[in-house]
């Protein structure tokens, strides 16, 4: 597999007649450097199967292969496929490419069985697949994701900061959390408005079962979906201060305050579990 015979990602777009879709949140990553360093923060990947998710010109492919992973990408925008076939036909059989929207794919159906994610995300779906992936069936060992840094300070956040929110306290509870990498707008084209991160999760060892997350999904949803009220008010529905008081939260506190372990308490509470 001659990777480095391939042509630039910038001439191999220009070649195609490609340019980012804003509508589908697109922004490049040339630097081929950076994609290497994107590889190597998602763990020795020698012979393991990865699911890449928007690989779009194959820069962070080209990095995947090249760190010995076999590499499932999955692409909605068909105006890539000259690019990835092309690609596919070096990396042989450690390239599949499926063209699906990775919001509707079931990843359990997925040839070759993937193990872990590492991923671009397009901005525009990363919170939704991430909540995708920590809630569905599909278990990867781990995940390293990039998103807008906006989005990533939202997932590693601690409580009582403003970052605080419903996206935090799902990914902390079943992963842990970290931002292993920072990258500046300029090292996009087109650059975005905001810079992006990295972010690693690795699921926790005693993941909850199913109807705990679904519980967990409940409490925060309503919890956050009026963060400025109190908690009595917020989750009247659902117990409001008894609820609370069970498991020894304040009714008076307000969400942004509760640490992951409460609202998993008042999860474990609403399910019997």
């Amino acid at each position: 597999m001659n990777l480095d015979a391939l042509p630039p990602l910038r001439e191999a777009l220009a070649a195609a007649g490609i340019g980012a879709e804003k509508r589908l949140g697109q922004h490049f990553l040339f630097d081929l450097n950076l994609c290497r360093k994107i590889a190597r923060l998602a763990g020795p990947l020698e012979g393991r199967t990865v699911m890449e998710v928007g690989p779009g010109p194959g820069g962070l492919t080209r990095a995947l292969l090249a760190a010995g992973a076999k590499v499932i990408a999955v692409e909605r925008d068909g105006r890539f496929a000259p690019i990835l076939t092309g690609l596919a036909e070096v990396a042989g059989e450690r390239l599949t490419v499926v063209w699906a929207d990775a919001l509707s794919l079931d990843e359990t159906t997925l040839p070759g069985a993937p193990t872990a994610i590492v991923a671009n995300l397009p901005y525009n779906v990363g919170t939704p697949l991430l909540v995708k992936w920590l809630t569905g069936p599909f278990r990867p060992t781990a995940m390293t994701l990039m998103f807008q840094k906006e989005v990533a300070r939202r997932i590693v956040a601690a409580p009582g900061g403003g970052d605080y929110g419903r996206l935090a306290v799902l990914a902390q509870a079943l992963c842990e959390t970290r931002i292993v990498m920072d990258l500046p707008a300029r090292a996009f084209s087109p650059p975005p408005k905001i810079a992006s991160a990295v972010v690693r999760l690795t699921p926790r060892a005693e993941r909850p079962a199913a109807p705990l997350i679904a519980a967990l999904q409940t409490v925060v949803q309503a919890a956050f979906g009026q963060r400025r009220k109190m908690l009595r008010s917020s989750l009247r529905d659902i117990g409001g201060e008894a609820l609370c008081e069970s498991v020894g939260i304040d009714p008076d506190a307000r969400a942004q305050t509760v640490p992951v372990a409460g609202f998993l308490a008042m999860a474990r509470a609403i399910s019997g579990t």
